[in-house]
């Protein structure tokens, strides 16, 4: 059951993701049916003003003792990579209490310094994740999930991946009911599965203008053409063999991934802008049918194009 949160806020705090607690937690919806749940806002001295990322400043009402005795502590991010003894303390006891801790954005960071990530899974925004894994080796980092439930420990990518986190543990401790009642609320869709990949794009490899730049330039104006590794080779000049080997080294993939991955990323925007239907899709793309962009799709964004577009785009299916 989830009848009380202390939301942990500590200096360099974002307030996007201290908002997104508030908004899920600390909103009085009683009259709506959902259970009443006791948020407190906690940070290392009570009354003591926070800096956060914009600017302004927060003031909990109390201290680390606030995370004594409730049912969750949600980690806000923080820009920090330092903590007080005293805050990581505060987080171990909790966590010996049998409180759940849930981590938003780099909130993952007060988790792993405080040691409760070794050995286990969980996540944190794409940016972030190859510090964290440097700074906490022994911790389990899936980078493209939005969310991980891991039991007691659920760990958030960034921004609105937060959101998903606070709703699935609502569902998870409330019900189907009560989620539905405050995703409505916030406009918001109820549920997104936490194996859903974060949504990056991922920009193109800066090339040596006299051989590669080119001809990546030419193959994304021309995704839509077929393309082989020989057809490109001697647009660059180069046998196929020099050719694939500097494709790798410059790019850090093969020209067949690349192509795709090009491609993908061109699905995404006509779905995003277009109301183009999923074979004309296929073809702007490069795919050809929308069988082959549904299959490219998904294993590249973790969802299939109906429902990217759903949730990018409200476009009926």
């Amino acid at each position: 059951m989830l009848r009380s949160v202390a939301a942990l806020v500590l200096p360099a705090t974002s307030p996007f993701e201290f908002a997104t607690l508030c908004e899920v937690f600390g909103v009085d919806r009683t009259t709506e049916g959902v259970p009443p749940i006791d948020l407190r806002v906690c940070g290392p001295v009570a009354g003591e003003p926070l800096r956060t990322t914009v600017g302004a400043s927060l003031v909990p009402d109390h201290g680390l003792e606030g995370l004594r005795g409730v049912d969750l502590v949600a980690v806000s991010a923080t820009r920090d990579r330092e903590f007080a003894p005293e805050v990581l303390d505060a987080l171990r006891v909790a966590a010996a209490d049998g409180a759940t801790l849930l981590s938003v954005c780099s909130g993952s960071f007060v988790l792993g310094a405080a040691g409760l990530l070794d050995g286990r899974r969980c996540t944190t925004h794409w940016m972030n994740v190859d510090e964290l894994r440097e700074r906490h080796p022994l911790a389990i980092i899936d980078p493209d999930v939005l969310y991980v439930d891991d039991g007691d420990i659920i760990t958030s990518a960034g921004t609105a991946a937060g959101i998903d986190a606070c709703l699935h543990l609502v569902r998870r401790e409330l019900g189907s009911a009560a989620v539905n009642t405050i995703a409505r609320r916030m406009v918001v869709p109820p549920q997104r599965d936490g194996g859903q990949r974060q949504y990056v794009e991922q920009p193109i490899p800066v090339c040596s203008a006299d051989g590669l730049a080119p001809v990546l330039d030419w193959a994304l104006e021309h995704l839509d053409e077929e393309h082989t590794v020989s057809g490109l080779a001697r647009r660059a000049r180069m046998s196929d063999r020099s050719f694939a080997r500097r494709f790798v080294a410059e790019t850090g993939t093969t020209p067949h991934r690349w192509l795709t991955l090009q491609r993908v990323l061109l699905a995404q925007r006509l779905l995003e802008d277009t109301t183009l239907g999923v074979d004309d899709v296929a073809a702007r793309s490069g795919f050809g049918t929308g069988a082959l962009l549904r299959h490219h799709f998904r294993k590249v964004v973790g969802v299939s194009p109906v429902d990217y577009r759903r949730t990018f785009r409200g476009v009926p299916a």
